[in-house]
Formats: C-alpha cells, structure tokens, sequence
C-alpha cells in the first residue's frame, strides 16, 4: 500500500517563467529529464537534472526532480540526501508539502517509524489536505504502535524467560545442596554405624576372652580335683 502512494505521490516540477539565457539551458535540462522520466528512463534523467544543477545550483526544481529519479533507482539514500537540502531553501508551501511526503515514505519503507511520522506531519502543516499524506500518516501511527506493541510482548517473554532459567539455576542448586546434605547425612549414618560394630565387636571381644579365661580357670581347678583326688586314694 506504501509503494501506491509512494509511485502517485512522486511528483515532478518543471520551471516556469522567465528565464535569462542561462537559465534557459538549466530549463532545457529540466524539460529533457522529464520527458525520460516519464519513459522511466532513469538513468538519463538523473543525467539531465544533474546537469541542470550544474548550470543553476540553486534549481528546487532539479534537486526535487533528482530526488524522484534517484528513488526511482532504489538509491533511498542518495535521494534523502537531496530532498534533504531542497527542504531547507524551497519557499512554496505545495512543493514543500510534496518534498516531505516523499521523506515519509522513504522512512516508512526503511521502518524508521517516528521520523517518518513527523516528516508526514510537516507535509500536512504545508499542505493539510492532502488526504494520501493523511492515509500514509494514520498507517505509520499504527504500524509504530504496533511495532511498540510486539516490542513489549518481546521484552515480556525475555524477562520471563529469564525469570524461569533464573528458577531452575536456583532450583539446581537446591536440588544439589540437598544431594550434599543427603551424602553428607548418609556419611555421618555409616561412620556411626561403623563405630557401633566396633564397639559391638569389641564388646564381643571382651566377652570371648572373660569366657575363656574363666573356661582355664575352670579347667585349673578339674585338673587340680583330679590331683588331689589321686593322692586321696593312694594314701588309703
């Protein structure tokens, strides 16, 4: 929709008037560089207008017709440049309304929505009926609005996203403390344990060896009865 109003809105001018001899040439060059224009011969228009700034510096008609030419090329940037300089020494209201426009619309296709918003509003100060101007302006309104609109969505699901992997770091590392606190807990259960079956053991230990010693002294004493029991006998 942009390129419709941008192909109707590229307006040529030609100069009117009284000219001296010079400035005659300078027209001369005008005339020719529309003819091809209107052929879509660019290129040689770009020629013929250029060489009518050389013959008048001043032309608005050659730096505005220059512009359209370039654009017409897709050198966006070069014919900003010259509706640019044109802008700052065109007196007429429509052309300047007509200059203006033209920025619009360079700036909307390459998205830079605020500056060509304002761009569409001074073409309307200069010229305020301008219903293609008003359309143009009313769709970069709301592209701008909502470009803003899809931005914060953007930076919506960023922060949240960001709040989710800043939950499940934390989440690691609570799950990992807690892992540490098990092992750690476990260590504790399994060196308790293991000094509870050395205690139990040596326990076990002490008991064998009280058994056994009272086993020998129980093994003395038999032998000792036996002893004394032969010598009992012997001496009836």
């Amino acid at each position: 929709m942009i390129k419709k109003f941008y192909i109707l809105s590229l307006l040529l001018v030609a100069s009117v008037g009284q000219v001296l001899a010079q400035q005659k040439t300078d027209r001369d060059y005008l005339r020719s560089g529309n003819k091809l224009y209107n052929d879509s011969l660019f290129i040689k228009a770009e020629v013929d207008y250029r060489k009518a700034l050389e013959v008048n510096p001043k032309s608005t008609d050659a730096m505005f017709n220059l512009a359209n030419a370039l654009l017409m090329q897709q050198k966006a940037k070069e014919a900003m440049e010259q509706y640019e300089s044109v802008s700052k020494i065109e007196k007429d209201k429509e052309k300047l309304a007509q200059i203006y426009h033209n920025m619009g619309v360079i700036l909307q296709s390459s998205k830079q929505l605020p500056q060509c918003i304002e761009a569409y509003k001074e073409s309307l100060r200069n010229n305020p009926k301008d219903d293609e101007t008003r359309y143009n302006l009313a769709l970069a309104q709301k592209q701008l609005k909502d470009q803003q609109q899809n931005q914060q969505n953007q930076d919506q699901q960023q922060q949240q996203q960001e709040q989710k992997e800043d939950k499940q770091e934390q989440n690691k590392d609570q799950q990992e403390q807690e892992q540490k606190d098990q092992q750690q807990q476990q260590n504790q259960q399994q060196q308790q344990q293991n000094k509870n079956e050395m205690s139990k053991e040596n326990a076990q230990q002490l008991l064998n060896a009280v058994m056994q010693d009272e086993k020998n002294v129980q093994d003395k004493v038999k032998k000792q009865l036996q002893i004394q029991g032969k010598k009992l006998e012997k001496d009836w």
